[in-house]
């Protein structure tokens, strides 16, 4: 990170700063049709400077190195200083003096051959075309390989320094019959290559791609539900925002004032913590050390989610929050592991007769302030020892309504990205059908 190279440079320029170094190498694998299609090779290397002057805080980035790294951040902070307002929780994290030790770095999948790579990726296209006749195609069937390597010093002392990797392996199977076509999406991801079951993956797939033919509209009404773990994810992404503390401090979120009350279901427990999920890493976006924070304890609310600016402006101290989109952007209060607690369900054997909600559409759509939401939704009916597949409905109401009608919540608990949750089987889902 050169440090002692930018501590001379910086120490007399501003009141106090932070250099954030970020590289990363990216590989994309694609097959269809049982060949390869592409293979795709992306790295990037930059630096990110915040830097206080007046009580004023500047963000500048380049991808030059050295010296001329030095000469670009100087000139752009120069350029926009003058236009900044001061705010007097502009502040950096103080040093710490340990990180917590996760096991985020695959060096021996990184190493492998890209034939070991493509091999495997072309077994799981293969798996899902031979899973029945009625599967016609796939599309986007892609293996990712990133590598992370993120270093972050500040004028406080504050040095942080870690590595990472990450795999991502997905793709869609289309199935057709009788004039019908239906598709299906999934994906997985792991630290380590070997973690990946490329086989057990392509196989859900095209099940699923399959099970979704000759689907019908389900009459309008109120259904008990199960929600699988990755519908409850994409509920937890509108959720999430709620426990930010940016939104209380502008009066965004229904859970202002309700810390000790009981707002969701006694069955649920929800947590952010920085060493689970896709972005897990040693640090946040600032360099303060990962930890846990539980956010709601069988149901009841204990508290919000800080990054350094708004810990000082709110009088608490960061948790660990603050997230970084890459080098482009200045770190921001956000979750970074969001899930909730796995229970004692069985899943779908605990339902009987009702729904098994799959997927929603639209919930970008939702109120992330007050939680009512109306979206799409597909998936299955149960009953009479059978199932049978649903489509064209619409899955609407208040999120935190839903949430506290949770009856049961399953063992399986799935991380999709930042997002986990077990399965949640629910009362009264409102459908708007036939």
């Amino acid at each position: 990170m050169e440090t002692e190279f930018w501590t001379r440079r910086l120490k007399d320029a501003f009141e106090s700063w932070e250099l954030c170094f970020i590289t990363e190498r990216a590989k994309k694998y694609e097959a269809a049709e049982g060949e390869l299609l592409t293979v795709e090779l992306k790295e990037e290397e930059g630096i990110a400077l915040r830097a206080v002057k007046d009580g004023r805080m500047s963000f500048s980035y380049t991808f030059e190195k050295g010296q001329e790294a030095y000469r670009a951040l100087m000139e752009n902070v120069a350029a926009v200083m003058p236009f900044l307002e001061g705010d007097p929780h502009s502040v950096f994290p103080p040093a710490y003096g340990r990180y917590p030790d996760l096991d985020l770095y695959d060096e021996k999948g990184l190493a492998f051959a890209d034939e070991v790579k493509v091999s495997s990726l072309l077994e799981m296209e293969s798996t899902i075309r031979g899973f029945d006749r009625r599967i016609t195609k796939t599309r986007n069937c892609e293996l990712h390989q990133s590598e992370l390597h993120v270093g972050i010093i500040n004028s406080l002392g504050l040095a942080a320094e870690a590595r990472k990797s990450v795999y991502t392996l997905g793709a869609m199977a289309v199935a057709a019959e009788g004039g019908e076509e239906v598709s299906w999406y999934d994906w997985t991801w792991a630290s380590a290559y070997g973690e990946l079951d490329g086989q057990k993956l392509g196989k859900g797939i095209a099940e699923k791609a399959v099970s979704f033919l000759s689907g019908e509209v389900l009459d309008t009404g109120l259904y008990d539900g199960l929600l699988t773990p990755a519908c409850a994810c994409q509920l937890l992404e509108i959720l999430s925002p709620s426990f930010l503390a940016e939104n209380l401090s502008k009066n965004k979120t229904r859970l202002k004032e309700k810390v000790g009350k009981k707002v969701l279901s006694g069955l649920l427990t929800i947590v952010d913590s920085g060493a689970r999920g896709i972005g897990a890493f040693p640090f946040d976006g600032e360099g303060v050390p990962s930890q846990d924070n539980v956010l709601v304890r069988e149901g009841v609310f204990e508290g919000f989610l800080y990054d350094s600016y708004y810990g000082g402006l709110l009088e608490k101290a960061s948790t660990g929050n603050a997230v970084r989109g890459g080098v482009k952007e200045p770190p921001r209060c956000g979750p970074r592991g969001f899930s909730i607690a796995p229970g004692q369900g069985d899943g779908a054997h605990g339902l009987g007769s009702g729904i098994v909600v799959e997927e929603l559409m639209g919930t970008h759509t939702a109120n992330v302030v007050t939680g009512d939401f109306s979206v799409g939704a597909v998936g299955h009916l149960h009953g009479g020892g059978g199932k049978t597949p649903f489509k064209g409905v619409i899955l609407s109401g208040n999120l935190f309504d839903l949430l506290g009608r949770v009856r049961a919540v399953g063992r399986d608990l799935t991380f999709y990205g930042s997002y986990g949750a077990p399965a949640l089987l629910v009362e009264g889902l409102k459908i708007s059908g036939k």
